[in-house]
């Protein structure tokens, strides 16, 4: 039986033909996305077969198979016995990539209309040593672990209204014993809006990206402002 997926959608434009008036299925870049909604793709090459099934190909396009994780329940703020230290001041190593700040201030929703969800990339997992602690609004979330398969979490119950303190902590789990130090060994953390179909998500609106190499060998925070809308 097929696992559901998990899709990130970089860039957006030309409008998606209807799926509903279709008998077939729908299929981009060769994977199933059956049930997504709302969609958009640039520079896109669209073909119907002879069973009605609607083939996207759209270079540029990503698809993994992954397992919809359930949204977990708040934890309480970070402590000296909580799973990782609070989050600490600015960030600690230039390879790590910034968020963009918003260059104004939007009004603040009285509530969250967007889907917010988290997704984790590896090359090859458990090569990098590095465990990544998430953290909204100084509550701690999760550890995303090195050795674990992709995660696709939801996290617009971890959010508000506005603006939101989203910080990443990446730790190094084997400093003395570093299974490969390649920078092409990544580690990749992606937190956007996106929303979920038939057992898909895809992300259509990355806001925060967040990566280690096993190249790196120290521990770093980097710490983001996520507005909601």
């Amino acid at each position: 039986m097929p696992r559901p997926s998990a899709r990130i959608a970089l860039t957006v434009a030309a409008t998606l033909v209807p799926m509903l008036a279709l008998a077939g299925s729908v299929f981009l870049n060769g994977v199933n996305i059956d049930g997504v909604r709302n969609q958009r793709f640039e520079k896109a090459t669209v073909r119907v077969d002879a069973e009605g099934n609607v083939h996207i190909d759209a270079p540029g396009y990503a698809a993994r198979v992954t397992t919809v994780t359930p949204t977990p329940a708040p934890a309480k703020a970070p402590s000296t016995s909580s799973p990782g230290p609070a989050p600490a001041g600015a960030p600690a190593d230039a390879g790590v990539a910034a968020a963009v700040p918003p260059t104004s201030t939007p009004s603040v929703p009285g509530r969250i209309t967007q889907r917010y969800w988290l997704v984790t990339e590896q090359t090859t997992p458990g090569m990098t040593d590095f465990d990544i602690d998430v953290y909204v609004n100084s509550r701690w979330v999760r550890r995303l672990r090195n050795n674990e398969d992709q995660v696709v979490l939801e996290v617009t119950g971890q959010l508000r209204p506005g603006p939101n303190a989203v910080t990443l902590i990446a730790r190094k789990t084997n400093p003395g014993s570093r299974r490969s130090t390649s920078a092409s060994n990544v580690f990749k953390v992606i937190i956007g809006e996106g929303n979920e179909g038939g057992g898909n998500v895809m992300i259509d609106t990355p806001l925060i990206r967040f990566q280690k190499t096993a190249a790196d060998a120290q521990d770093a925070t980097e710490e983001f402002t996520l507005t909601t809308r």
